[in-house]
């Protein structure tokens, strides 16, 4: 339920209140207002006040919006290290199976780790770019129809919270305040729920996205390269499904999912992809 900061006509302390109690009174109601993220906080609001009860008041943390898209970068970069995983081991172990010299291994597993790597990258680039671009747009749009047409973004502030629920009278006293205090962010917010602060560069998804295959794809290349001939496939076969349990378990806490769920699923997948190419590998090396 939201609601709107409000002062309260308090009686004055009677002989029966608490001493704690008279201490505070005459306060404003800061605890009820920061029960809404749409009230901008008050100067009497700050860190260290209390309510009219003497209870410290919880602040909306600046931060949320920023720690959720650390969390967003995290689970892509956990992702991007899956690729890596599966797909470089998936390839070495088929050619690993084709012949036993590390030279065709070696050259088929660089080549795929960088290939692998540029095109995460790449496309990483791409699609954070047309992102960029159409929510820098949309910015655009709505700060000029605030400057042209000022009254009308207002009402149309207001309608968006009485779709929500609001009052009609909440409603307009929640979308006066918040435009005069911000009349942009609410706007992008709530109407088109954009961060103008958090819009994502485009490098630094491209990088990211590509550190974080070749984070994973170094795990299979040095399973495969380090141990003698006859345990190499084993080998690969048992790191890769070790890590994608762990990417698996760390995909679902950053999610919020049933952990054993996650696991279970990836590396089946992961497991999946290593027999197929392992099988195709050996035929195509009988066959050759």
């Amino acid at each position: 339920m939201l609601l709107l900061p409000f002062r309260a006509t308090e009686p004055g302390p009677t002989a029966t209140d608490a001493p704690g109690r008279r201490a505070h009174t005459g306060r404003t109601h800061c605890g009820e207002d920061r029960l809404t993220k749409l009230v901008p906080s008050r100067p009497e609001c700050e860190t260290g006040a209390m309510t009219d009860l003497g209870e410290p008041i919880h602040r909306a943390d600046p931060h949320e919006v920023s720690v959720h898209a650390k969390l967003n970068w995290l689970r892509a970069g956990v992702l991007g290290a899956n690729d890596g995983i599966v797909s470089v081991a998936a390839l070495v172990v088929g050619v690993a199976a084709a012949a036993n010299d590390v030279g065709p291994i070696l050259i088929a597993g660089v080549a795929a780790v960088v290939a692998g790597a540029i095109s995460m990258g790449l496309g990483e680039y791409v699609s954070v770019s047309s992102q960029r671009d159409t929510e820098r747009a949309l910015i655009a749009k709505e700060r000029w129809e605030l400057e042209t047409m000022p009254q009308q973004e207002l009402a149309e502030l207001a309608g968006l919270y009485r779709a929500k629920g609001l009052t009609h009278e909440t409603a307009e006293a929640v979308a006066r305040e918040l435009t005069a205090h911000d009349a942009l962010a609410a706007h992008l917010e709530t109407e088109l729920h954009i961060n103008q602060d958090d819009v994502a560069s485009p490098w630094h998804a491209a990088g990211a996205s590509a550190l974080a295959f070749l984070a994973g794809a170094v795990l299979p290349m040095l399973a495969i390269l380090l141990p003698p001939p006859e345990w190499r496939i084993a080998t690969t076969f048992v790191a890769v499904i070790v890590a994608l349990a762990i990417t698996g378990w760390l995909s679902a806490w950053i999610g919020g999912s049933p952990k054993p769920r996650a696991i279970l699923r990836v590396t089946i997948g992961g497991g999946l992809a290593l027999v197929v190419t392992w099988a195709i590998g050996g035929l195509l090396g009988v066959a050759v």
